[in-house]
């Protein structure tokens, strides 16, 4: 009988299993799919001689989470490689705005849209440098985060106060007006804002534009060398080294539950595995309450606060195997490892108004990865492995464009999003579609079925607006990974902190693992000294 049984071989489920092992349990780690790594796999699906990622891509959380560098998966063989751009947003007209790998050279190239926009993006930076690393720490340890925040207070108060809490409160459009006077600098804030479901005009919007655009300034846009699957690799071969147990193509059905306290798992083949100190979850929340506990192990209060649970955006991706360079009008897109596409930022504000209307958008917003630009090793020299994204709704309501998309996501709707996406990328590179030697469309309900968590392809467990973060995540509560089952720990992304990939979640519910055993010990000592 192992101590603790994960559910769920993602990346947050495997950084919860390594930490305990380090700790000195026995960890077994129950995985739905035929191979680990959740949404952070890669294969050779498009074309035998391009790796393609099949979720995340880039990985600036992972580069700066303090989590993932204590596990130090550089001596398990991680390695990782940055394109010689972090980030491009090109325009029609030719100019291009550009996250450098050089805080100088970003601020250069901002100044070709307004002279004094280098000197705000220096600024932006500066601030960064005194509250940033505070900041990822607070951000990423438990809630509340009582060292970390009085750290980060103390540097904050230094960097303007309440005026910067003003700053990081705004949406992104206002932040943009206020910082920039030309565009360049505020497509790459707005552009960064939409990694997650935030509008331009969402309260805090701005905030989470600045950290994505500063973490892409101080760390870059990594990606692991040889595919997304090589930091799973990694995580997999560090927790088998201390003795964990990783099994695939083993869904967990239900939590055993007995005198309110979880005591293991029962699998689809009608497994029981028994737990002797704790079960912890790397699902969504709803499939833990809802599918695996069941309501009546459940407070009332919580069933009904989940019927108010807000995912996340839908996601359409396609991926290509290109036979040369992707031939953008920009010159600037072509050294960039993420590129974004719209129509400025009243492009992004109406591409978000469309998904809250629940209209698939005629022009969709599209997060392109140039992965051999990142990494020459995804593919023969002279290619280009890449993909696009782009969001929808969650629910479908009617299509924006001329295709009649439903949602039911049978061949016609799936080829006819790829082409739109397609015809997006087109109006920055005209040719694109020429290159083209193969593609693979993932609708959201494919994600959806390549890995549970991504509910209809939501990719980060839930919504980012504030109404869901810290003590909201996943439903107003402590904001912690403690559920009401004794035993049992919520780890995936729809705990606190939420969203990407940097660990938080499976760690802090490794944490309260730990620390929930430790005091029962304390508790059991001091009852019969």
């Amino acid at each position: 009988m192992p101590d603790a049984v994960v559910i769920g071989a993602g990346p947050n489920g495997l950084v919860a299993a390594n930490l305990l092992a380090d700790a000195g349990w026995s960890v077994e780690v129950l995985e739905a799919q035929e191979e680990p790594g959740g949404a952070v796999r890669s294969d050779r699906g498009v074309h035998r001689d391009f790796v393609s990622d099949l979720f995340s891509a880039f990985y600036p959380l992972a580069a700066a989470s303090p989590v993932l560098a204590r596990l130090d998966l550089a001596a398990e063989g991680l390695r990782w490689s940055h394109a010689p751009r972090v980030l491009a947003h090109p325009l029609l007209d030719g100019r291009c705005a550009v996250i450098e790998r050089s805080v100088q050279e970003t601020a250069s190239g901002l100044e070709a849209f307004a002279p004094s926009d280098g000197d705000a993006w220096r600024d932006m930076h500066e601030i960064w440098k005194r509250v940033g690393p505070d900041l990822v720490r607070a951000m990423f340890t438990p809630f509340p985060p009582v060292r970390a925040g009085i750290r980060l207070a103390s540097k904050f108060r230094a960097a303007g106060g309440l005026r910067l809490a003003r700053k990081l409160a705004l949406p992104v459009r206002r932040l943009g007006e206020e910082e920039f006077a030309g565009a360049g600098g505020r497509l790459l804030l707005a552009g960064n804002a939409l990694h997650a479901d935030l509008s331009p005009e969402a309260a805090g919007s701005g905030g989470f534009g600045w950290m994505m655009s500063m973490l892409g300034q101080s760390h870059g846009f990594p990606v692991p060398v040889g595919g997304a699957g090589m930091l799973t690799a990694t995580l997999v071969s560090r927790l088998q080294r201390r003795g964990g147990v990783v099994r695939c193509g083993e869904p967990v059905v239900s939590v055993v539950v007995r005198g309110d306290r979880a005591v293991g798992v029962v699998t689809a083949g009608g497994e029981a595995v028994d737990a002797r100190r704790a079960v912890l979850a790397d699902t969504s929340a709803t499939a833990l309450y809802r599918d695996l506990v069941g309501q009546e192990h459940l407070p009332p209060r919580l069933l009904r606060d989940l019927e108010r649970f807000q995912w996340d955006f839908a996601t359409f991706k396609v991926d290509w195997a290109l036979r040369g360079p992707v031939p953008w009008t920009a010159p600037m897109a072509a050294g960039a490892g993420t590129v974004h596409l719209s129509d400025g930022i009243d492009g992004l504000t109406r591409f978000a108004s469309q998904i809250a209307m629940g209209r698939v958008p005629d022009e969709p917003f599209a997060l392109l990865g140039q992965m051999t630009t990142a990494d020459p090793s995804r593919s023969p020299v002279g290619t280009e492995s890449a993909w696009a994204y782009t969001h929808l709704p969650q629910h479908i309501s009617s299509d924006a464009g001329p295709d009649r998309i439903t949602g039911r996501w049978d061949t016609r709707e799936q080829e006819a999003m790829a082409d739109r996406v397609e015809a997006q990328v087109e109006r920055f590179a005209p040719g694109f579609r020429a290159l083209i030697g193969a593609r693979r469309i993932l609708a959201p309900t494919t994600l959806q079925a390549m890995d549970e968590n991504l509910h209809n392809g939501a990719i980060n467990n839930g919504t980012t607006a504030l109404h869901q973060q810290a003590v909201f995540r996943p439903t107003p509560g402590t904001g912690r990974p403690e559920t009401p089952v004794k035993g049992l720990y919520l780890a995936s992304a729809a705990a606190h902190p939420g969203g990407g990939v940097h660990g938080a979640p499976g760690a802090n519910a490794a944490r309260a693992a730990l620390r929930t055993r430790g005091l029962r010990s304390l508790r059991h000592r001091a009852q019969h000294m």
